[in-house]
């Protein structure tokens, strides 16, 4: 096959990649499983924004104190600058965030100083995902491929000239483009214990090394506090951190307080570890009573119902909670325009490392950081400089 641009992986990266190309360009998207079996899908929380110039020394600081200050400061701010045009993006595709009296409302979460997050019940990423490939379906000079899975990319004079795939069938498919976006999201299916899609793999990562493609911080794994215990196999249930910004605490076995819920998750991470080993438990307990039941009703309605059908009902007794793999802040090092040191090669998403998350991702970030670098790679494909940041029209 022959096209302008091809992508590997159909998450918010891969979409809003293909959504902002020009439209008289050929666009080869393919994607490891459905095209609904991507973990943006599965995000609960939100999306930050900069609530106004006044709120942009205190995103930064808690951006850069998540990540243990190795962040790189450009991307940083790169992100929050962006973050008003992104969310204007969003709303002109559908996208519906919660509102009270006509005004948008924000929500907070661990390690944020103040509420800045915009968010759809507790299923944001559901909601934008959903959109913008709905918003891709509609473009003529698309197609989308499922059950295909990049094995390599082609490389001529090192410079990368599309992408080798299989397809379900087991038929090798060589696909000849001028540019290469790699969005195949994280390493989750690499761990027993993750939130992740178990067919995210890493591949992007292999492929990578086996060319020389340089690849950062891939030690940088973050653990998220609170996924629903259980003994089943397979992905672990999400308990959004947005339950605790909202007032959920966390129990020890006797049912005592033992960690300041709304630390960053590497150190509540690191204290629940700490509590189960001092209990002999595997896990700890997470209680909802400090919110009312309506919150609960509508703010975390998946939350609950899911919690229900595994025989928990949030709003009358504590859940069992257990940290999992959650997400990757290493990956393929890019430049601010998501450019790998490979020429025609980009990388967006959770497969990228821009350096915006350092050592350990501030909540929320990361679909906005996705969105964010994903426009920046194809507008640089399609030749036109990253504008400034516009002035937010729904403040």
């Amino acid at each position: 096959m022959k096209a302008d641009i091809v992508i590997a992986g159909t998450g918010v990266g891969g979409l809003f990649s293909a959504i902002n190309l020009p439209q008289d360009k050929k666009i080869v998207m393919i994607t490891k499983s459905d095209v609904e079996s991507s973990d943006s899908f599965l995000a609960q929380g939100g999306i930050c924004v900069l609530r106004g110039q006044e709120d942009y020394d205190s995103y930064f600081q808690d951006t850069m104190r998540a990540g243990h200050y190795e962040n790189r400061k450009e991307s940083v701010d790169i992100m929050i600058r962006q973050s008003n045009e992104i969310i204007n993006d969003l709303i002109s595709y559908g996208v519906e965030f919660e509102k009270e009296n006509g005004k948008y409302l924000y929500t907070r979460e661990g390690a944020h100083s103040k509420p800045r997050i915009m968010y759809h019940a507790d299923i944001t990423g559901k909601e934008i995902t959903s959109r913008l490939l709905a918003k891709v379906r509609q473009l003529s000079n698309v197609i989308i491929m499922e059950y295909t899975t990049m094995t390599d990319i082609i490389v001529e004079d090192g410079v990368c000239k599309g992408i080798e795939a299989v397809s379900r069938d087991g038929d090798t498919i060589i696909i000849e483009a001028e540019d290469t976006i790699m969005a195949t999201g994280g390493i989750g299916g690499l761990y027993k214990h993750s939130t992740n899609f178990p067919h995210l793999t890493g591949d992007a990562l292999e492929i990578s090394k086996k060319h020389g493609i340089e690849l950062e911080h891939l030690d940088y794994v973050q653990i998220h506090p609170t996924t629903l215990y259980s003994k089943k196999p397979g992905r672990r249930f999400l308990i959004s951190e947005s339950v605790r910004g909202e007032g959920a605490v966390l129990y020890n076995k006797n049912h005592e307080r033992f960690v300041n819920e709304l630390l960053p998750r590497d150190v509540v991470t690191a204290e629940i570890r700490r509590q189960m080993e001092k209990d002999g438990t595997e896990y700890v307990w997470l209680s909802m009573e400090n919110i009312d039941r309506e919150t609960i009703l509508t703010h975390f309605p998946n939350i609950y119902r899911h919690c229900l059908e595994e025989g928990y009902d949030v709003t009358k007794e504590c859940i069992p909670v257990v940290p999992a793999q959650h997400y990757f802040m290493g990956g393929v090092r890019v430049d601010s325009d998501s450019r790998t040191n490979m020429e025609h090669l980009y990388a967006v998403g959770e497969t990228s490392c821009n350096g915006v998350h350092g050592a350990n991702r501030l909540a929320s970030n990361s679909l906005l950081e996705s969105l964010v670098f994903a426009k920046r790679a194809a507008r640089k494909i399609s030749g036109l400089d990253n504008e400034p940041p516009r002035v937010p029209d729904y403040l």
